[in-house]
């Protein structure tokens, strides 16, 4: 015996649907929430009056010259390999996490052969945004930033 299939049936088909659509909304957003530390700036206004003075840096920075590539060796260790950086530059970098609880690590660097820097320390496995800061000796400032895996 098929029974008759009613507006009382359509009605609670309609709610399920949409109450799976809503449990599964809450669900993501929560772990969106929780998990993304964010990239934020305490006044989106200012920061964007900054915006010209940083495109102004970033062409003063390329007109250097200089390029940077960052690995990470066998020992955990950062290894930055620089092209046309003075002879006795500073390298220091600050590695922070993109995903998950705000993490950040500072890094100095030292001189192996010219050209060639290795951290002091290790840098823990995982993702990693690095920005990675040289100063020349005579005071010039370069400034790049990488994603490691």
């Amino acid at each position: 015996m098929k029974r008759e299939f009613t507006g009382r049936h359509m009605a609670m088909i309609i709610v399920s649907g949409f109450g799976v659509i809503i449990a599964v909304n809450l669900f993501m957003a929560t772990l969106a929430v929780r998990g993304f530390g964010g990239v934020i700036v305490e006044n989106s206004y200012a920061a964007s009056q900054e915006f010209n003075g940083w495109l102004d840096t970033a062409r003063r920075q390329k007109a250097f010259g200089w390029s940077a590539r960052i690995t990470r060796n066998d020992d955990a260790r950062l290894e930055v390999a620089t092209s046309a950086v003075p002879a006795g530059a500073t390298v220091t970098a600050t590695a922070r996490r993109p995903l998950g609880r705000p993490e950040t690590t500072k890094l100095a660097f030292i001189e192996t052969t010219p050209g060639r820097y290795i951290a002091r320390q290790p840098l823990d496995e995982g993702r990693w945004i690095v920005r990675l800061t040289i100063v020349s000796p005579d005071r010039r400032t370069w400034s790049t930033e990488e994603h490691l895996q």
